[in-house]
């Protein structure tokens, strides 16, 4: 996109619950119209519950915002930071508001996901406009998003010092071979891998591997995405060129008869054992911007409890937060959409599939419904596609 005279940040994110007794009701907002009833809700709430029922997405949001607001402010740029969630307060609808009454007109959002899916990139852009529409916004106010961060620099250094550091930890105990990195992110379901697009990435990728969507061989552009930087980061730390690694999935929901991207962790690491007698599992967040609930009992409460079952050396790495360069880096991409500025900085990707679209191709990030029919997404609420008349 050209830059334009953005005079507010929005932060944006999934949310959480802050005390026992919000975890039902986020949770309903969370899976809003799937129509799954309390009991089974509450067999995921047992993980927010064994915490106090407070997730820490919220508290690291905070620190979030705050970094980005020092980073603003030492490069003097001139630039509020809001936040809003879309599964618990502050909600996103309540934050345009209190932006509009501020007194500004276009807003620049951060997404806190890295990747390229429905959920976790177009899903805001509705959101968004879905937000713009039941406020009464759409003609008083514009929100654009920030591009998918997933090979930016800022966002893929965040990870070298933690990885390096449990790289020299393991392989001093077992030895390179006996040392294998694992790389987490959320699974999908395999459909809606497919759907990520764009399209003619997607085909590409699939006519280079000769495998279907969903493979582990990354011919879906979500996995690819990963992929790369995963490989990336194993050539950037002196400790990788001899250990093997892979990326693996995790947090898993809706019924088995609906594949999702695999292996488990869990299973992968159980293989990995046995098939090539590992002894040392190196656990990178790789699908991950802080520690939020489902990498603290995903990974540090059930995949180390698998580890500790096969009797193996188990360390899970730190996620970017509020990592120095993380922060700057998504200052930098925030500079990049900046009109106002004199300088700029060069739209930055490590990866060759990289620096991704500031916004997004028409197709890409589908939602794929029950019934197996893709979602349009062209639709009014991508508040990108068509901006009101008053603020273009």
């Amino acid at each position: 996109m050209a830059p334009k005279h953005y005079d507010a940040v929005l932060l944006a994110s999934f949310g959480g619950p802050e005390g026992q007794d919000d975890v039902l009701p986020f949770l309903r907002n969370v899976t809003r119209g799937r129509g799954i009833p309390d009991e089974r809700l509450e067999e995921v709430a047992t993980h927010y519950r064994a915490h106090g029922g407070v997730s820490p997405i919220n508290e690291q949001n905070r620190q979030l915002k705050a970094a980005l607001e020092a980073e603003l402010s030492a490069r003097g740029i001139d630039l509020p930071v809001y936040w809003g969630n879309r599964n618990w307060s502050p909600y996103i609808p309540e934050t345009l508001r209190e932006i509009r009454r501020d007194g500004h007109r276009r807003v620049l959002a951060v997404t806190t996901s890295a990747y390229s899916s429905y959920s976790s990139c177009r899903q805001y852009r509705e959101d968004f406009g879905v937000a713009l529409r039941e406020t009464g916004l759409e003609d008083e106010l514009a929100v654009d998003k920030l591009r998918q961060y997933f090979d930016h620099p800022g966002f893929v250094r965040s990870f070298l010092p933690s990885l390096s550091e449990a790289l020299r930890e393991m392989v001093a105990a077992v030895g390179a071979e006996k040392t294998h990195v694992f790389f987490a992110t959320h699974s999908i379901p395999d459909a809606d891998a497919a759907a990520a697009g764009p399209r003619p990435l997607a085909e590409a990728l699939r006519e280079q591997t000769g495998a279907e969507p969903g493979e582990q061989n990354g011919s879906d552009v979500y996995s690819a995405q990963h992929l790369a930087v995963a490989e990336l980061l194993m050539a950037m730390v002196e400790e990788g060129s001899d250990v093997g690694w892979s990326l693996v999935y995790q947090s898993r929901s809706g019924p088995p008869s609906v594949p999702w991207l695999e292996p488990d962790i869990s299973d992968a690491m159980e293989q990995k054992v046995t098939d090539d007698g590992v002894e040392a599992a190196v656990v990178v967040p790789l699908g991950f911007v802080s520690d939020h609930m489902e990498v603290i009992w995903d990974l540090d409460t059930e995949a180390a409890e698998t580890a500790e079952e096969l009797g193996i050396r188990f360390v899970r790495t730190d996620t970017p937060g509020t990592h120095r360069d993380f922060v700057a880096g998504l200052v930098d991409m925030v500079s990049e959409r900046l009109a106002q500025l004199d300088e700029r900085p060069e739209r930055a990707g490590m990866t060759d599939l990289g620096p991704w679209f500031d916004v997004c191709r028409p197709n890409c990030c589908a939602k794929v419904m029950r019934d197996g029919t893709v979602k349009p997404t062209t639709s009014a609420v991508d508040a990108e596609v068509t901006p009101p008349e008053s603020l273009r």
